[in-house]
């Protein structure tokens, strides 16, 4: 299997590329982390129920999983203290982590009213959004309480900029200074992030001096809002590859669990990030 040859860069926790945007590959192959140094986004549950673990060539963060937890289960079926213990694994065995996602609350209509989106079957929680932004801020409050050392991040919530306004007020009045926080999660955007819609809330986010990372954000939205974000993941290059044959010599059905096909995936993706500068050039352009 091909591997770069390019070292990995040492970059405090948080910190974007020098390009201004760190891109994690999001994989459900967690011994990835042992044959790429390029950044990686994984769900704790997959290094949860691991025997072994393989320390890290390269950057990584850490997903909580909250969006399948919701999904199957409408609540977390993981206490705080557990998922904290894992999280402590995790950094001690795979090293340290860029950051990790807290135990939040997904505001996207399925999570919350329930119903099915093709293969999936959404039980719903059945509770508000401003609940959902409760427990979501309540949970990181708990979090670095328990476990301060460990680089949880606050996680914005909500379904409009107003809602997402407001939870920003949420952690303002908890004693949060997000602006200081080295990472910001941007939650329920994946469905909406190549949208005008998505497109505002980003903006609105932005505008408040935030680190923002951009869960599950495609080539169409990172084209559009990509320079406004710090980080961001996805894990579309899976789909991408499921629906094509594999690359040439390689044996499998497709390459939807390829390495190799990811990191090309990836480089397409990097292609289409659009730098400040690109994004000046072309205002003045267009003016």
């Amino acid at each position: 299997m091909t591997q770069p040859t390019i070292a990995p860069r040492a970059l405090p926790a948080g910190a974007p590329a020098t390009d201004g945007m760190r891109f994690y590959l999001t994989t459900h192959k967690r011994h990835w982390v042992k044959l790429t140094n390029v950044p990686l986004f994984l769900k704790s549950e997959h290094f949860a129920t691991a025997a072994k673990l393989y320390p890290a060539l390269g950057p990584y963060a850490v997903d909580s999983g909250g969006f399948s937890e919701l999904q199957r289960h409408g609540r977390w079926t993981r206490t705080p203290r557990q998922y904290v213990s894992d999280l402590r694994r995790i950094w001690e065995c795979v090293g340290p982590y860029d950051w990790a996602a807290p135990q939040d609350w997904m505001c996207e209509d399925l999570i919350i009213h329930g119903g099915t989106a093709g293969p999936l079957a959404f039980v719903g929680t059945h509770l508000s959004v401003a609940e959902h932004q409760r427990r979501t801020v309540a949970n990181f409050l708990e979090l670095r309480s328990l476990a301060p050392d460990l680089r949880i991040a606050p996680v914005l919530q909500g379904r409009t900029v107003p809602e997402y306004e407001q939870c920003v007020g949420l952690y303002e009045r908890a004693g949060v200074n997000l602006q200081q926080e080295p990472t910001v999660g941007l939650g329920s955007v994946c469905r909406l992030q190549s949208t005008r819609e998505g497109a505002a809330i980003v903006t609105a986010m932005a505008a408040h001096g935030l680190r923002l990372h951009g869960f599950g954000f495609k080539i169409l939205g990172l084209e559009r809002v990509g320079h406004l974000l710090a980080s961001a993941d996805s894990a579309a290059w899976s789909y991408h590859a499921r629906k094509r044959p594999p690359l040439p010599g390689h044996p499998h059905k497709n390459c939807a669990n390829c390495l190799d096909y990811a990191l090309r995936w990836r480089t397409r993706v990097l292609a289409a990030i659009p730098t400040h500068r690109q994004t000046l050039l072309t205002n003045r352009s267009a003016a």
